[in-house]
C-alpha cells in the first residue's frame, strides 16, 4: 500500500462520510483544485486504497433477511488451501463478507438468507461444497443491536 499523506487521508475521510460528494466540493474540503483532487482520487483507486463504492440499505426493509454468522475451519492451513477457499467464496454472492481469522476458526463468513429453509439450501449447495473444509459452525442472528453508521455530510 502506498504511503498516504494528509491530503489523501482527508480525501478518504470525506469519501467515507459521503461517497457521493461532488469532486468540486471534495476538492474544496481538502484544499486542492478540482483537477488535482480528481487525479488523487483516481490514483487512490488505481493503487487499491479505494476499492469501490457501495449503497447501504436502511434497516427494517421488508426484504431484509436473516444474518447468519459462520465460522469455517479448513483441513489444512496452507497457502494452497487458503487460495482455493477464497477463490470459491468470491463466486457466491450469497456470501456477503469473508474474513481470514486468528483463533479457533480460519474464516468468518456472513451470509444473509430469507429463512431457515433458504439457509439449508445455501448450506447444502454452497457452504458444504467449498474446498478444503473440516468444519462449519453457523449461528443465526436474532436482531441487529448495533451497526456502525457513517456520519451525514453537512
Amino acid at each position: 500500500m502506498p504511503s498516504l499523506d494528509a491530503i489523501d487521508r482527508g480525501i478518504i475521510r470525506a469519501l467515507r462520510a459521503n461517497a457521493r460528494i461532488s469532486n468540486a466540493r471534495l476538492a474544496e474540503e481538502v484544499g486542492l483544485s478540482p483537477s488535482a483532487c480528481l487525479r488523487r482520487v483516481q490514483l487512490l483507486e488505481q493503487d487499491g486504497v479505494i476499492r469501490g463504492y457501495t449503497a447501504l440499505l436502511g434497516s427494517g426493509a421488508a426484504e431484509e433477511g436473516i444474518a447468519v454468522m459462520i465460522q469455517i475451519t479448513l483441513e489444512r492451513q496452507t497457502e494452497d488451501y487458503f487460495n482455493r477457499f477464497e477463490l470459491a467464496v468470491r463466486r457466491h454472492p450469497e456470501i456477503k463478507e469473508c474474513y481470514l481469522m486468528t483463533g479457533d476458526a480460519d474464516y468468518f463468513l456472513r451470509v444473509e438468507v430469507e429463512s431457515a429453509a433458504d439457509f439449508e439450501r445455501v448450506h447444502k449447495e454452497i457452504l458444504s461444497a467449498l474446498p478444503g473444509l473440516a468444519r462449519i459452525h453457523s449461528s443465526f442472528s436474532i436482531r441487529n443491536v448495533l451497526q456502525s453508521k457513517r456520519p451525514k455530510a453537512s
